[in-house]
């Protein structure tokens, strides 16, 4: 194996490992949940922070009506804080640094977080669709 070049067999294992993992059961962050997309124009990446409740299966449910809120689909909410930048590095530190409180009190979901912004900031350097996992 050169160095650099990843080999397919070892490829197609992560890309399986991913999807595998995707799937299992995780607790949300009573903090709320984030919204990443990007906008081309403006080249830059966009966080948005949504509050939400937990009722007691762990789903989130919409503050005003008690209802599970929809993964796909559903009304519009109004995000609690937007973020802005250029880099997932710009927007991590965003996120975690400075004056408390911080949008995170789950440490898997700041390490879920991170790996959707490097992910979407490659998707805006290479102007591919980002779909957040």
């Amino acid at each position: 194996m050169t160095a650099g070049i990843i080999e397919k067999p070892l490829f197609q294992k992560i890309v399986e490992l991913d999807k595998r993992l995707s799937g299992r059961f995780i607790e949300l962050d009573p903090s709320g949940y984030f919204i990443i997309a990007i906008d081309f124009k403006k080249q830059e990446l966009i966080v948005e922070l949504y509050s939400n409740d937990l009722n007691e299966q762990g789903q989130a449910i919409d503050p005003e009506t008690g209802q599970p809120i929809a993964c796909k689909g559903g009304g519009a909410r109004t995000p609690i804080r937007t973020y802005k930048g250029q880099s997932a590095k710009e927007l991590g530190i965003q996120l975690t640094e400075g004056s408390a409180p911080h949008p995170l009190s789950r440490i898997d979901h700041a390490l879920y977080l991170g790996r959707e912004l490097q992910r979407a900031e490659q998707c805006l350097l290479t102007g591919n669709e980002y779909i957040q996992d």
